[in-house]
């Protein structure tokens, strides 16, 4: 994508999963002179002392996927998270008249892991009163997720539905406990555990069509890329925005911090639509 919008990439960093790495990783980049940033921050709290150092040095930010607590950048490129947590909970709610239901969260250190927990609770308590909501802090770590639903699971065998924060890390250990407890039947079937997941990988759309899972909200990863891209190239040019409906089919709104987001549209997919061409997970090989 940054080929196809004419930016210049120097290179590409991985923090692995350390936000304090992430900082220095900040500080290397614009010690080599970068003239722009596009971060996916890991901790929205902690990436403020790198947007510090890049508006110290005069270099504009690009936030994608994650939206900072603090700081400035000149755009965060992310689907709304709320919307995810929402329409997780109407999908089980429609689905399951009563009953217990469980959310297993990403990091709560993450804006994205505490609006999807945030607005699912909200949205059960309010709509759907007669589902019960188990938790499970997970902070987008397989291993976590799957060690505490095992233990959930011996203690609540009448589980009636899963919501996964995140497909990419959870689908694979959720399904595997399922499946070793004997309470992995495919949708239609007697004691099918309706679940519905976040990201909108190829695994998800083949555990849609499998019958395993549900749903899932696909985020616009390849979205992200692409105006991720635009908006650092618009913002090294000087060019800055103002909230409101953009050219293509998203909001851009100002957070309560001050911060602009542009948020991408992220649609439910279920076995109905689940092989549109246009999903992004559908092109990848």
């Amino acid at each position: 994508m940054a080929k196809s919008e004419g930016v210049q990439a120097l290179k590409t960093v991985n923090s692995n999963s350390d936000p304090s790495q992430q900082i220095t990783d900040i500080n290397n980049e614009l010690n080599q002179g970068v003239k722009g940033l596009v971060v996916a921050p890991l901790d929205s709290a902690a990436i403020e002392a790198g947007l510090d150092q890049a508006d110290r040095k005069g270099v504009p930010v690009v936030a994608v996927d994650v939206a900072p607590d603090k700081g400035k950048v000149a755009m965060v490129v992310r689907a709304d998270n709320v919307a995810y947590g929402t329409k997780a909970c109407d999908y089980l709610g429609a689905h399951i008249t009563s009953g217990k239901v469980v959310q297993i969260m990403g990091d709560l250190a993450s804006v994205n892991g505490r609006d999807r927990s945030e607005a699912f609770r909200a949205c059960v308590k309010k709509k759907y009163p007669k589902l019960k909501v188990l938790e499970i802090p997970a902070k987008w770590e397989s291993d976590t997720a799957a060690s505490k639903l095992d233990t959930l699971l011996n203690a609540n065998p009448d589980i009636k539905g899963i919501y996964m924060q995140a497909g990419g890390v959870y689908l694979a250990p959720t399904l595997q406990t399922l499946k070793s407890k004997g309470l992995l039947k495919k949708a239609g079937q007697a004691g099918h555990i309706t679940i519905v997941s976040n990201d909108g990988i190829p695994q998800e759309f083949d555990a849609i069509r499998k019958g395993e899972i549900d749903a899932t909200v696909s985020q616009p990863a390849d979205a992200y890329a692409k105006y991720g891209m635009y908006y650092i190239k618009a913002a090294m040019a000087g060019k800055t925005f103002k909230p409101g409906p953009t050219d293509h089919d998203s909001t851009i709104v100002k957070l309560p911090s001050g911060i602009l987001e542009d948020q991408l549209p992220a649609p439910l997919v279920t076995k109905d639509n689940v092989d549109d061409p246009k999903l992004w997970g559908n092109t990848v090989k």
